[in-house]
């Protein structure tokens, strides 16, 4: 029992080290094009976003991992058990947003208060960042929690991706938009159903979410702009 509860705390350590340790590692990086203060801040909205769907997977009973950091990708938690239904996958996707907005208002109202620009480039780069991971494209969060509209809802979001790696030219961009393929290819094969029982939930249930998802991005797209415009005084 005591080598097993050794065993147990060394993977739990494990997963500590490897968060802390891609965080430091992305924190060192962007410190070098952005300094520290802002770079400890971005990954700390960044962390903010991920352990909301960390937070939401283990509420729903799924297995996850702790996050994982990339500097200039992002970072990501892996979900080593997947969803049973459309209406989890969506939940989980949603938390990430929602728990990033939170952090990025915190920003927001610290920097009126004490009129920092950091905090205010601090809020204007939470919103963003979560505002993008709206796009409804799946392996996005967007996709993922418009995939409870319907998958085909991606192909909103595929001439977006589009459009923006031709303003910015972003690797990452096209990294995505290589990933969404295919997703979008699975929208179009004939006998591909998204009926079943995956995606069996009541028109109450898709509603909710279909305006739970605009809500998120009109409130979003407002502070993006507003956080934009104050940062720009």
């Amino acid at each position: 029992m005591k080598t097993l509860i050794a065993l147990l705390s060394g993977v739990k350590f494990g997963k500590v080290l490897l968060t802390s340790g891609t965080m430091v590692l992305s924190v060192v990086t962007y410190s070098f094009v952005y300094g520290w203060p802002y770079a400890v801040g971005l990954v700390g909205l960044i962390f903010c976003h991920e352990m909301g769907h960390f937070a939401a997977a283990k509420q729903r009973g799924l297995e996850v991992g702790a996050p994982t950091f990339i500097p200039f990708v992002g970072a990501w938690i892996q979900l080593k058990a997947q969803p049973m239904d459309v209406e989890t996958e969506a939940y989980v996707a949603m938390a990430g947003p929602v728990v990033g907005t939170v952090a990025a208002m915190g920003c927001y109202y610290a920097a009126n208060s004490t009129h920092s620009p950091l905090l205010r480039a601090l809020a204007y780069a939470g919103f963003m960042i979560n505002l993008f991971n709206l796009i409804p494209l799946s392996p996005l969060d967007g996709g993922r929690i418009t995939s409870i509209i319907s998958p085909k809802t991606w192909w909103v979001g595929a001439p977006l991706i589009v459009a923006l790696f031709a303003w910015s030219h972003s690797p990452m961009l096209l990294l995505i938009a290589v990933m969404a393929v295919p997703h979008l290819l699975s929208t179009m094969r004939k006998g591909e159903s998204f009926s079943g029982s995956y995606y069996d939930v009541s028109p109450a249930t898709r509603w909710s979410y279909a305006a739970y998802y605009l809500l998120l991005v009109g409130f979003l797209g407002v502070m993006t702009f507003e956080s934009y415009r104050t940062t720009a005084l």
